[in-house]
């Protein structure tokens, strides 16, 4: 038997942050219920027998003196089927339910399920009496929504049982105990759900090294910039880069069987777009709904500041869950500038000393925390599986100041950083990615993958194509003193082919039908084109030709024009453009060698 839950008083109130006494059996990250309204709290300091909490909800009216009782567990998530097609606040609490209860506006003290517990589903079981289980194994099956199987687990911290008794294939509730087992801890009942602390990563058997990239269709971001599935980026950006517009690009395309969208204290104008346009959206893979593989979660800025600390948590356990079922998972954040606003603000309300700009010197730890539960693993359970999270997160410095500390800090842990320029996007080059500041740290491990699947000259036309872009950004001063006139024939060539690479490779149209998604082949098949006009056009001045010569062929001025222009199922289009390019050439070097002659 436990001990009772502790039962305190408020004696102090600031904000989102309130002091109880009499807590003396409460424990760190517990949740407790606040007031007389039983407003969602958690203990996150303990001084003697006095708890410091930070409050989910509003607690205006709140008054010294109202009672703070104990639940004697930690903010946990709901992780069961039901999930999928989800939109929650921060706490996993179903937001479209809560506006059927209450309208619009999420009121003080509104408690629903996060998970629907009275929807029966049709199970299909994966053990059988006398069958041996463990934490994280596969129980049965559910068919979750018409493109995402959903395979019932264990809770991870079970230890090794038998099983004594096993529901049959049918439609049950998620309360009903579907696996009896017996073990170590006696006689447990599994149901279709279980519980999971959101602030302790999901244990796993294994890290496995990120070797396949996360195909996201986005050009500059898989060729030149990789991320690799278990991977983590970083994408800050200033005031209209397009941030949130290159989170819907991954969100839409990027080869991940489950898509957790996290939205952390954006304004509420840019959730609503996401909440609308995602049901609206098809799954490229599929041609089913978006949303048939997503969880959205919802914590925008006019919602209480603690709980947009919690949101991140609360996604990335869920994204942990069904990368537990041996899934891809990809785990935007929007945006974690919002959510370290938020720890800064508690800090200050509970009069902790401030580092940097004001934010708590416990920040980089807490971002060390949450990328570090990305990754490629080899899963506890039965049968043996494989899964990953990959996780990005937009930054929002002020001003575009990549040096202020959230920046700064998440640069440390992450290993592929898509920087975003002002400059490109007030210039209309979309997405606005300067490929001078950005890196990947993945490149090397997928080579492999890109070499083995699409194309072995992938890493050399990338390096040759990068290597201009390059050489175009050390002649800059040069052309901004002189004028582009006063350099040879060579460099204006670079030059040219840097502008091409630009126009016809680098910009991509996030509303264009066929532009908006690129294949890997059609991807490696475009660069070969823009690689061998540079390295065609480099010998043709190396053997006479004049720059004029190559300005005029007519495969320059196609080059920028096929992203968009030739569609997937015609990618032998390009095939052709190469050959049209070789003949132009060719013709080229023998009217050249004629003028020689």
């Amino acid at each position: 038997m436990g001990s009772a839950p502790p039962k305190g008083r408020v004696i102090w109130v600031s904000g989102p942050a309130v002091k109880a006494d009499g807590m003396s059996g409460a424990r760190m990250y517990e949740v407790v219920s606040v007031g007389e309204d039983r407003l969602i709290g958690e203990v996150i300091k303990l001084q003697g027998d006095t708890a410091f909490i930070q409050v989910y909800e509003s607690t205006s009216n709140l008054r010294p003196g109202e009672p703070v009782e104990g639940t004697g567990r930690p903010l946990s998530a709901a992780l069961g089927p039901g999930l999928i097609g989800s939109i929650f606040d921060g706490l996993q609490r179903p937001l479209n339910l809560i506006a059927d209860m209450v309208g619009p506006f999420v009121k003080r003290g509104v408690s629903v399920p996060s998970l629907p517990m009275g929807k029966k589903w049709h199970y299909v079981p994966a053990v059988k009496p006398g069958d041996e289980v463990e934490g994280g194994s596969v129980l049965g099956i559910v068919q979750e929504t018409p493109i995402l199987e959903h395979r019932v687990l264990s809770p991870p911290d079970l230890p090794r049982s038998r099983v004594v008794q096993a529901e049959p294939e049918g439609d049950y509730d998620l309360e009903h105990p579907v696996v009896t087992v017996e073990g170590p801890r006696g006689r447990e009942e599994l149901r279709l759900y279980h519980y999971w602390p959101v602030r302790q990563k999901r244990p796993y058997r294994s890290r496995l090294p990120p070797t396949v990239p996360l195909l996201t269709g986005q050009r500059v971001l898989d060729t030149f910039f990789p991320l690799a599935k278990g991977g983590t980026a970083a994408i800050p950006g200033g005031f209209g880069t397009g941030k949130t517009v290159t989170l819907h690009q991954l969100s839409s395309w990027a080869d991940a069987k489950v898509v957790v969208h996290v939205g952390c204290g954006e304004r509420g104008n840019e959730m609503t777009e996401v909440l609308v346009k995602f049901p609206e959206l098809k799954d490229p893979y599929s041609g089913r709904p978006l949303m048939e593989r997503t969880v959205l979660i919802a914590n925008t800025s006019n919602m209480p500041v603690a709980a947009r600390e919690a949101s991140i948590y609360t996604g990335v356990t869920i994204a942990e869950y069904y990368r537990d079922m041996g899934y891809d998972v990809l785990m935007v954040a929007d945006s974690t500038s919002r959510w370290a606003e938020a720890l800064r603000e508690i800090s200050g309300r509970l009069e902790e000393m401030p580092a940097e700009e004001g934010f708590p010197p416990y920040l980089a730890s807490r971002l060390a925390e949450f990328y570090e539960r990305a990754g490629r693993v080899e899963v506890l359970g039965r049968p043996e599986r494989t899964g990953s999270v990959t996780i990005a997160g937009a930054v929002s410095p002020p001003g575009a100041d990549f040096t202020e500390p959230v920046t700064t800090h998440t640069l440390r842990f992450v290993r592929v950083f898509w920087a975003l320029d002002t400059g490109l996007a007030y210039s209309r080059h979309y997405p606005a990615i300067n490929w001078m500041l950005s890196y990947s740290g993945y490149l090397d491990s997928v080579q492999g993958w890109w070499e083995g699947n699409v194309d072995k000259d992938w890493r050399y036309l990338r390096d040759r194509a990068y290597e201009v872009l390059q050489r175009e950004d050390a002649l800059k001063d040069i052309v901004r003193l002189l004028g582009p006139e006063a350099l040879p024939d060579e460099e204006k060539l670079v030059l040219d082919v840097a502008r091409l690479l630009k126009l016809g490779f680098l910009q991509q149209n996030a509303y264009d039908p066929v532009d908006s998604y690129a294949s890997p082949r059609k991807q490696v098949a475009l660069l070969r084109l823009f690689v061998e006009f540079y390295n065609r056009a480099l010998d043709a001045l190396d053997k006479g030709a004049r720059i004029e010569d190559v300005r005029a062929t007519k495969v320059a001025s196609l080059l920028p024009r096929l992203r968009y222009e030739v569609p997937e199922d015609q990618l032998e289009r390009l095939e052709e453009v190469r050959k049209q390019l070789h003949a132009e050439f060719d013709a080229l070097l023998s009217g050249v060698v004629k003028e020689v002659v």
